[in-house]
């Protein structure tokens, strides 16, 4: 039997992020510095002011100087080359005033810059934390002892306790469950039966069981993921800066008109003046202005992104690479469908299985006991409970033996069809038998984000052009889910390498995003341009090794984190356009004798507040989402808890839609269509049509007109008139029995109101419940 597993490490708690001063004292004191010179110089006392000015410039020179030297060295060229000629300028044609200007505006571009980037963080802690470091080996004597994990070698016999990570690539000495999802991305637990192979890494998910190591740690396959995530994160090349990129067309141009004006003239005052008016301040305030204020958005969206290089990477992206469990998907096991015998009782087999699972260590028991318990079913204390692994739990339930896990011997036919619908589907399986046999079936499902079609939808319309899921899942189960939510193409099996290989492939063709959340995930994340980790449910290593992290289990914010990068992107490169076209203005006026180094400055400054104002922009607007208004909220929340009760009618309406099908003539067929048609009429009916009277025209405002649900409505009227339908059947039976002839029409009825309800059901959770948790920027 198998499930989706949840990530075997805990969730971290977001920390708070205070101002640090200290980033902000330079810029602080040299502003402070060069009003001192203008009091100064206001009270007579022009030659102190002078000398004020002079040293704010040589201060702001002496860093300026040694970062550029240092860019050269590395053989990179950037604005910054400018703001050092311009200061060198100023001192030697004595515009201190000048130079001091430019060195508060050359301070702020740093100060601002340096926030933007002071939350990056690179380091591969959580994953090598994670990494087991010593094992339980078994003595000649027949003991256990405990041995650094390096000095385990092949050959070596271990014990693997339950929730262990196996700490070395070996062979299983009996049966084991396993939760293989953080080695291959696997989504539901597998069993290995004596003599399989399993990897370091996977975390055991059933009772302990012996393991004879194939390999040492160093050579197994876990060891292999770090050294991935390492080798990925060190050939990562530093991002380039917007503004380092129009400076390989800025700076040559603003050399040449210089050093034709001092050509030209003569003077050498006028290249200075050029020099001082050509100060990229709208590159080095503008552009880092709009880059932090996306940064500040999307941290209140629950996008925590860890530097303004990785956010202007996420405004230009072209293609986004998925993972599946955990990411597309919920990542957790929940109980889709309880099937029983004929003639069984479906609350009774959950209430058995549930009962004897309370104690089970087993990642299904949850699932199985929280479904129990929504249903408010009464659990009863299981005895003489044993767990046999890799095959299930046994116990003694108010006097009956129940067993819990795999079908043992052959199925009858009812229980072989369940089986096949359950492939089908790509559902796990975990049957509940006494001693005569099987009494039912519990199907488990890894559901889709209820977001993620629409979040796939918003990112195409952002400007994706290429999205693909990448999945260590067998290949059903990832196409069903990539038909689901709508992407371009799907890799299944993939193992972390392949997942690695991928990404580096199609960051060679266009600037790529991998979004994962688990172990396996981390060198993928590591290796594409950004790498955003599901930090809310996933792994900690796939949160440390990425640029930007969902601190909220909502995929739609990854949506809101691309439009709010594009945006700001935008007001950034046109902030920075308009800034140098008004500069290039001014620089030939310099250039002209008309426009002197100290008036300029000035002149620089007031086009740096024109273009600041402009970044200041990007701390507002460029979501295309509409917000839903708190009361809306409620309902959508309200509506949305009623789907678990049409769900279990659902299910009736199948159980009773087989048994019409199979054995129209068996007494219980009109009682058990009475019981299902009740049940639509206390419970379906009742939740459609409160829809319609509050949430629908709740919702005209946030989608944008009535239009928007027209079509919901609509499955409204066709559920109705199908359980209008089977009433009118029922209402014509007084002896208990159908007629052969009705049979057909009361089928198509059944399974039309089953795959009506169902599609109705998903497009509801997928439209309109996936914007109920969403909040402005004002808060989560």
């Amino acid at each position: 039997m198998g499930a989706e597993p949840r990530e075997c490490v805990p969730e971290r708690p977001v920390r708070g992020r205070r101002v640090d001063w200290r980033q902000w004292a330079p810029l602080t004191l040299l502003t402070l510095a060069v009003l001192l010179g203008g009091g100064l110089w206001l009270a007579g006392l022009r030659g102190p002011a002078q000398l004020v000015w002079a040293a704010v410039t040589v201060v702001a020179l002496v860093p300026a100087t040694w970062a550029t030297l240092r860019q050269l060295w590395r053989r990179q060229f950037g604005v910054d080359v400018i703001a050092v000629l311009a200061l060198v300028g100023t001192l030697l044609v004595r515009e201190y005033l000048a130079g001091a200007v430019i060195a508060v505006m050359v301070g702020t571009g740093q100060a601002l810059e340096g926030y933007a980037q002071r939350r990056a963080s690179r380091d591969l802690r959580a994953l090598l934390e994670r990494a087991p470091r010593q094992a339980r080996r078994r003595t000649p004597a027949g003991g256990i002892e405990v041995v650094p994990l390096d000095r385990v070698s092949v050959g070596d016999r271990l014990l693997v306790g339950p929730g262990d990570v196996v700490p070395v690539d070996g062979t299983v000495e009996e049966a084991a469950t396993l939760d293989e999802s953080v080695v291959t991305g696997e989504s539901q637990v597998v069993d290995r039966a004596a003599g399989e192979q399993v990897a370091s890494g996977v975390v055991n998910a059933g009772a302990g069981f012996g393991l004879r190591a194939t390999r040492n740690a160093a050579e197994s396959t876990y060891a292999g993921i770090v050294r991935l995530a390492e080798e990925a994160t060190a050939r990562k090349a530093p991002t380039v800066r917007l503004a380092d990129r129009y400076a390989a067309a800025f700076v040559p141009f603003t050399l040449a008109l210089a050093g034709i004006a001092w050509l030209l003239s003569g003077q050498f005052l006028r290249a200075v003046a050029v020099l001082v008016v050509a100060t990229p301040c709208p590159l080095l305030l503008a552009t880092p202005i709009a880059i932090v204020s996306g940064l500040s958005r999307v941290a209140r969206r629950g996008v925590l992104v860890r530097e303004g290089g990785s956010l202007e990477l996420l405004g230009r992206a072209r293609t986004l690479l998925l993972d599946k469990t955990g990411t597309l998907t919920v990542g957790r096991p929940r109980a889709a469908e309880t099937v029983v015998a004929p003639g069984g009782d479906r609350d009774d087999v959950l209430r058995l299985a549930a009962s004897v699972e309370q104690l089970s260590p087993h990642v299904l028991a949850a699932a199985l006991v929280r479904q129990a318990r929504e249903r408010g079913l009464r659990l009863a204390e299981p005895a003489e409970v044993t767990e046999e692994p890799g095959r299930g739990v046994t116990g003694r339930v108010e006097g009956r033996r129940v067993r819990v896990g795999q079908l043992a011997g052959e199925p009858p036919e009812w229980a072989r069809r369940v089986r096949e619908r359950a492939e089908l589907a790509g559902l796990s399986t975990v049957w509940v038998s006494d001693d005569r046999g099987p009494l039912g079936a519990v199907l488990l499902e890894d559901p889709v984000r209820p977001d993620a079609r629409r979040t796939v939808r918003r990112l195409r319309e952002a400007g994706l052009r290429r999205l693909v899921m990448v999945t260590g899942d067998r290949p059903r189960t990832a196409r069903q889910v990539a038909q689901l939510v709508g992407v371009d193409d799907v890799i299944a099996q993939c193992s972390p390498r392949e997942k690695v290989d991928r990404v580096r492939a199609e960051s060679g063709r266009a600037v790529t995003v991998m979004v994962g959340d688990g172990v396996n995930d981390a060198p993928a994340l590591a290796e594409a341009h950004v790498g955003v980790a599901m930090g809310a449910t996933g792994a900690t290593a796939s949160s440390e090794v990425a640029d930007a992290v969902l601190t909220v289990d909502r995929l739609d914010r990854l949506a809101d984190a691309v439009e709010i990068a594009r945006y700001a992107r935008r007001i950034a490169v046109q902030s920075a356009t308009v800034g140098m076209g008004l500069a290039v203005v001014a620089m030939v006026a310099a250039a002209a004798g008309r426009l002197p180094p100290v008036a300029g400055a000035f002149l620089q400054e007031g086009i740096d507040v024109l273009v600041i104002v402009n970044a200041l922009r990007a701390l507002g607007g460029g979501l295309r989402r509409r917000d839903v208004p708190p009361e809306t909220r409620d309902l959508l929340d309200r509506y949305a808890g009623e789907h678990a009760a049409v769900r279990d009618v659902l299910a009736q309406v199948r159980d009773t839609a087989d048994l019409v099908a199979t054995r129209p003539d068996a007494p219980e067929c009109v009682p058990a269509l009475r019981e299902v048609h009740r049940r639509l009429t206390a419970r379906v009916l009742p939740h459609a049509a409160g829809e319609e009277r509050q949430l629908y025209p709740a919702l005209a405002g946030p989608l944008g007109s009535d239009e928007a649900t027209s079509t919901m409505s609509r499955g409204h009227v066709e559920i109705t008139r199908l359980v209008d339908r089977i009433g009118g059947h029922l209402a014509a039976h007084a002896d208990g029995r159908l007629r052969p002839d009705e049979v057909p029409d009361l089928l198509a009825a059944l399974y039309g109101l089953d795959a009506v309800l169902r599609l109705h059901l998903a497009q509801e959770e997928e439209d309109f419940f996936s914007l109920g948790p969403a909040r402005g920027d004002d808060g989560r």
